[in-house]
């Protein structure tokens, strides 16, 4: 009898130990998986779409949050603080701005008013807006933004023009990009 009660405890020790290796194992991978999450994604993606309602060209950039904290601080020191000072919000927002371009087929570049910006959830969203061409069959994009602090930055536009929706990547040393509409 004793011998059973030893047997049993040895097997009820061996459960546990089992069982908390198994927890101590999901627990480090959980932490590994945590902390690369927490790197950066050094992406960012932009819709611009056609507003038919208005007859605006809209463009939405997100930005990872996570990506802006630490340009922010690259790009204007740092002091920046883009969670809690708009005055760095406004900052980041003009930088994109300033660093993305959409022009017509002939080079003409047009003119891109902006809209706004927000931090949203674990993003950070500009907005810009220029009227619809008269005649479009094709646009040219410059997306810079944070190209040229990181050289893995990698910056995806997605066009929709009526049903037609396009996708162009810049990476590298990609400058400009061209999208074509059918008629």
């Amino acid at each position: 009898m004793m011998i059973q009660k030893v047997v049993t405890k040895q097997m009820h020790l061996n459960k546990t130990a089992s069982t908390l290796l198994a927890t101590l194992t999901l627990c480090f991978v959980m932490l590994v998986l945590n902390v690369s999450w927490a790197h950066q994604q050094k992406m960012a993606i932009t819709r611009v779409e056609l507003n038919p309602r208005t007859n605006m060209l809209e463009v939405m950039h997100r930005f990872n949050l996570h990506d802006a904290e630490h340009a922010v601080s690259e790009i204007f020191g740092k002091g920046a603080d883009i969670m809690s000072s708009n005055n760095t919000q406004t900052q980041f927002a003009n930088y994109v701005a300033e660093r993305f371009g959409i022009y017509m087929q002939d080079d003409t570049a047009l003119e891109m008013k902006m809209v706004g910006f927000e931090l949203e959830g674990k993003h950070f969203w500009v907005y810009q807006e220029t009227p619809q061409p008269e005649s479009m069959f094709g646009l040219q994009i410059v997306h810079n933004a944070l190209r040229d602090i990181w050289h893995a930055q990698t910056n995806t536009v997605n066009v929709k023009i009526n049903d037609d929706i396009n996708t162009l990547t810049f990476t590298e040393n990609t400058e400009v990009l061209r999208v074509d509409f059918q008629h």
